[in-house]
């Protein structure tokens, strides 16, 4: 392991997170709101370790399948840990929960312990906000772009990094990659910012609603998230949810003009085919159970899939009180998330797609059990490897499910708030039903369920198998497919 190596980069890290603090820090000179201290203690220390780790000096510069690892596991929690003061220092919050609501941030959850945003400083309420559109792409996809600086190669890092189970690259460099999948992040945050300001939402809820979204994260300005805007706000939300939850590679393949890779790909006409048919089904039984007009029924109906199966988590109704029928099919998205190579969370399309595929094989092969029958994704043979790897990050997920599930319910808590609480820890969504309903927080588990709470996001974040790995006793010299 190189550990001077490993160490150098969290350096870099920390320093970029400090450099993300900046903004919060303006806006709170500018408004006069007393929490400097926060965010310069928090930059101070940052900057310190920083500096300490400017002095390491590197002869070797090649990382390995586990140094990215490690730096995967421990940049988010570092991140996360450092993240909390500003919160801890300007709120009411004791540690812990500071703790939690920044994991929430960075892992772009937006699960929160706070009742009263509206009563904080806006440059604390802008600093969680943040988070989001930090975590969305990931600090260490922006990170793998400056390495060559240093001359590391960073793909065992991107690697490590990338959701879904196929870390695949843009272009031939990690470097580049990097780049470009922050330009197009960079340039879908500005379209969204300008058309929320377009429904007339104010420069402020709109910088923050846009974190969010383009994080596929959830945190608002407001106590009652969306429930204040109209039609307009909404529509653009929908549509910007669906579209930061869609893979990224499919706008650089729009840019390149590769339409024919873009039809023919399968998680995309999935992702298509689930939306399009959740959307529909929740808004007849809305429309049917006395939801006002079917363009009312639509709207909300439309809103709530794209920010459930995105992961985003905003809400602009209490959709716990919905018919069973709808919030059935809302949980089932809580599990499915969105696209690969996009900020949402979940399984991932792309894994329901090859699972769904896997079964159909499995019947295929049962009536002719001689039968040579290849899995493919967007017309290419996935190995069995790859398969064999999806089947066992869903086995993971749904044990971790269960088991957590088990845990909760031991503090007394029902079953509807004990599955969609753990559902929506993993999957990265926010609100929960029942008791961690979208009007209500997690406020009132106790400190102990919050660090697990933590724990269980950072697990959904990185899909799993990055931290399990750092734990795991087993020869750290083995290779470690990222499946």
């Amino acid at each position: 392991m190189n550990k001077k190596l490993i160490v150098k980069i969290l350096g870099i890290i920390l320093l970029i997170e400090a450099a993300f603090m900046l903004p919060s820090l303006i806006i709170s000179f500018y408004m006069k709101d007393s929490s400097n201290k926060g965010f310069l203690v928090a930059m101070s220390i940052l900057i310190v370790l920083f500096l300490a780790t400017r002095f390491i000096k590197i002869k070797d510069y090649t990382l390995a399948p586990l140094d990215g690892l490690f730096i995967v596991g421990f940049s988010w929690i570092l991140v996360s840990i450092f993240g909390a003061i500003p919160l801890y220092i300007n709120t009411e919050l004791d540690f812990i929960s500071s703790f939690f609501e920044i994991v929430s941030g960075f892992t772009t959850t937006g699960a929160s312990v706070i009742g009263n945003i509206e009563s904080y400083p806006k440059s604390v309420v802008f600093w969680r906000s943040i988070t989001h559109w930090i975590g969305g792409m990931g600090i260490l996809v922006f990170t793998v772009s400056i390495l060559p600086r240093l001359g590391v190669g960073g793909f065992q890092i991107y690697k490590a990094e990338s959701p879904g189970p196929v870390a695949g690259k843009i272009q031939s460099t990690t470097a580049r990659s990097g780049k470009i999948l922050y330009r197009i992040y960079l340039l879908i945050t500005l379209i969204i910012f300008l058309a929320l300001i377009a429904t007339k939402m104010s420069v402020f809820d709109a910088a923050i609603h846009t974190f969010g979204v383009t994080g596929t994260g959830g945190f608002s300005s407001h106590n009652d998230s969306l429930t204040r805007y109209g039609t307009p706000t909404i529509v653009v939300l929908s549509i910007a949810m669906f579209i930061c939850a869609t893979n990224f590679n499919v706008y650089f393949l729009i840019y390149k003009r590769k339409f024919k890779e873009i039809l023919n790909n399968d998680e995309l006409k999935m992702w298509f085919l689930f939306i399009g048919i959740a959307v529909l089904s929740i808004a007849i039984c809305l429309f049917n159970n006395g939801y006002g007009s079917f363009s009312l029924s639509l709207r909300d109906s439309a809103l709530q899939v794209t920010s459930v199966s995105s992961t985003s988590g905003f809400a602009n109704t209490d959709f716990d009180l919905w018919p069973s029928f709808a919030k059935t099919l809302l949980f089932l998205l809580y599990f499915m998330g969105g696209c690969a190579g996009s900020t949402a969370g979940g399984l991932k399309v792309v894994r329901i797609t090859v699972l769904y595929k896997l079964v159909k094989r499995e019947i295929k092969k049962t009536i002719h059990p001689k039968a040579v029958v290849p899995i493919r994704l967007n017309g290419k043979n996935l190995s069995e490897q790859v398969v064999l790897g999806i089947c066992a990050f869903t086995a993971v997920y749904f044990f971790v499910f269960c088991i957590s599930t088990a845990i909760i319910t031991l503090d007394g808590h029902d079953i509807r708030t004990s599955m969609s609480a753990v559902a929506t820890f993993l999957s990265n969504v926010g609100p929960g039903f029942s008791k961690v309903g979208p009007t209500k927080n997690f406020a009132f588990f106790s400190s102990g369920y919050k660090l697990y709470f933590s724990f269980l996001m950072l697990l959904g974040r990185l899909e799993f198998f990055t931290l399990i790995a750092l734990i795991s006793p087993s020869n750290p010299k083995k290779e470690l497919i990222k499946i």
